[in-house]
């Protein structure tokens, strides 16, 4: 049995003052209550009349030296060790994306969960350790395996929330691999929930324990901002925003789109509940600038409220098509607004002096080192091994990406197609049964966008989606636009710039006005910046060059504030959320409980022996 107050034992002194009582001489005047039954016959047979008189057995004395033993002993709260021992490792996981500063709790979310932790650190036993993780969009270790509670502290306290998304599968990876082979250790999540399932941990019996914090889901905020060409008038911009509301209930507000600060227009809006709700502005832009989107509207996040985008004015864009004759190609590519557009039928041709090139069943003798759309033609190194597919059927298509925007492929049928494996540097787009039919990525800076099968051997050309996914890519492939779309960054990825030439220190100015100056290795040939964790504009000055790059969250998941009752470990696994674990056991109220019921039996005793 242990004590959580020993000092409580000095009442035990009260004691010898019960026993005195009883060695005093008596000077009182009779009076028969409830609570003197006893003390009846000792005053019959006490006679004495020294001060002090010899102590006797007496039933009442033992009664009341009992209660104030039983009082004494409440008093220290002791307690037996539960069941649950406690753990000899414990690593806690502390969530720091951009739903935790929710302020639906006081003062946030992340705040909740920093004061939880630290209970978890002030319970901390003497031989036991603990790990401090900070999980936002990159893991980071605030304080590796340590007893030393002070050193716990201070690193909870130099945790700070961010505006990224969740990323807790490289944070649990990390805490997986720390209590492996450790017995009795534990992970302490302490998160709202708002995560993807977590598949890759099923059937792995992590010992993972969910603190769950927030108390409710009131939040709509921005998801999407784009800026193109408005196609009536290419001297205006066409300025896309999507508001989505989580809550339960609709939400109304103003809805704000600024250029370089300055205030455009203001909408009224209403988002019901569960829905989102897309806007398109029409602004005059005669030089490069950045919009900024404003939702203002009451909720618990104010993270998701405000986007921003570089917005760069077209440039003309010049392609070089190489094809054996397909005007139904040739004629997409010319109705693009700014596009340049040069045939070429032989295979010595090159692309030196064009923004990308078009292959149309055309290998090329020299394969140009620019962006390259590809129809029915590969090169070595795209793929280990390309096969012929007939007939193929077409079952899904990746409608989310870019290149694909606006395109159906309803009614397309297909004759014949080259068929390969999806390689590591590219995504499918558009799936048959058996391989991709449309393959999109990066190697080597090259932009890629191979179409495995010939638009003549398919319907395609008689589809409205066929001229729009040529103008989808020719935007993708444009490098102009390629390297607009590096200004755009997500909260907690890096910016990666190439450098022309070789550069020596970069300066960054945060969106509060803070400047930070870095070295860059003279042998570097990009600029990588990772301090991407609050959004807003920065503005970076590189040698000679000037940029502006923006970072925002537009993340749906994250929007999403709802806290979650469980985490999903897999198809079948679950953790369910908890905040409260029974360690010890204290058994003071039962030590009062019995002191009562030796009250109450003197009581009975009296009227058994009165009535």
């Amino acid at each position: 049995m242990n004590f959580l107050a020993p000092a409580a034992f000095a009442f035990a002194a009260a004691i010898p003052v019960v026993i005195l009582f009883y060695l005093l001489k008596r000077k009182r005047v009779v009076r028969l209550v409830s609570s003197t039954v006893l003390w009846q016959r000792f005053l019959a047979e006490t006679q004495a009349s020294a001060p002090f008189q010899k102590l006797r057995k007496n039933w009442l004395l033992l009664l009341q030296i009992l209660l104030v033993a039983l009082a004494v002993l409440a008093l220290t709260r002791p307690y037996f060790s539960a069941q649950v021992k406690p753990a000899h490792l414990r690593v806690v996981v502390l969530d720091a994306s951009a739903s935790m500063q929710s302020t639906d709790e006081a003062p946030s979310r992340f705040e909740k969960a920093r004061a939880e932790a630290l209970k978890w650190v002030n319970a901390l036993a003497g031989s036991d350790q603990m790990v401090i993780l900070q999980a936002g969009a990159t893991t980071e270790v605030k304080q590796s395996a340590t007893s030393e509670k002070a050193a716990l502290r201070r690193a909870l306290e130099a945790c700070a929330p961010s505006h990224g998304p969740t990323r807790l599968v490289p944070a649990l990876r990390m805490a997986e691999s720390l209590v492996r082979d450790q017995r009795g250790a534990e992970i302490h999540l302490f998160s709202d929930g708002a995560v993807p399932e977590l598949r890759e941990f099923e059937n792995k019996a992590l010992p993972l324990i969910f603190h769950r914090v927030g108390v409710r889901g009131n939040n709509a905020g921005i998801i999407a901002l784009d800026a193109r060409a408005n196609p009536e008038n290419p001297r205006q911009r066409a300025v896309y925003v999507s508001t989505a509301n989580f809550a339960t209930n609709a939400v109304e507000g103003e809805l704000e789109l600024r250029l370089d600060g300055r205030l455009l227009e203001t909408r009224a809006v209403k988002v019901p509940a569960g829905e989102t709700t897309p806007q398109v502005f029409i602004a005059e832009q005669t030089t490069d600038g950045v919009f900024t989107a404003r939702l203002k509207a009451t909720d618990d996040l104010a993270a998701d409220n405000e986007a921003s985008l570089v917005s760069l004015l077209p440039k003309p864009v010049k392609a070089l098509l190489v094809t054996s004759g397909n005007r139904f190609l040739e004629r997409a590519l010319r109705s693009v607004p700014n596009a340049e557009v040069s045939l070429a039928g032989g295979l010595a041709e090159t692309a030196n002096g064009y923004d990308f090139t078009v292959l149309d069943g055309v290998t090329p003798a020299v394969w140009p080192t620019g962006n390259v759309l590809a129809f029915q033609v590969a090169q070595s190194n795209w793929f280990t091994s390309v096969e012929r597919l007939e007939g193929p059927a077409i079952v899904d298509w990746r409608y989310t990406h870019p290149l694909l925007r606006y395109v159906g492929f309803e009614n397309v049928q297909i004759a014949e197609s080259l068929a390969a494996k999806t390689p590591g540097w590219a995504v499918s787009l558009l799936d048959s049964p058996q391989a991709p039919l449309i393959l999109a990525g990066e190697l080597n800076r090259q932009r890629i966008v191979w179409v495995g099968f010939d638009p003549l051997n398919s319907n395609w050309p008689l589809r409205v989606s066929f001229p729009i996914f040529v103008a989808n890519a020719m935007e993708w492939l444009n490098p102009a636009n390629a390297a607009g779309g590096q200004l755009l960054v997500k909260s907690g990825e890096a910016l990666r710039l190439p450098l022309a030439k070789p550069e020596t220190t970069a300066r960054v100015t945060f969106p509060d006005g803070e400047i930070k100056t870095y070295q860059i290795d003279p042998g570097a040939s990009e600029f990588v910046f990772g301090q991407t964790q609050s959004q807003g504009v920065y503005r970076l000055q590189l040698g000679d060059t000037s940029m502006t790059f923006c970072v925002n969250l537009l993340d749906a998941a994250e929007s999403d504030t709802r806290p979650q009752d469980s985490l999903q470990l897999g198809q079948f696994e679950q953790v369910e959320a908890t905040t409260l674990r029974r360690t010890n056991m204290e058994v003071w109220r039962s030590i009062a409980g019995i002191g009562l019921a030796i009250l109450l039996l003197e009581w009975w005793y009296y009227h058994r022996r009165t009535v």
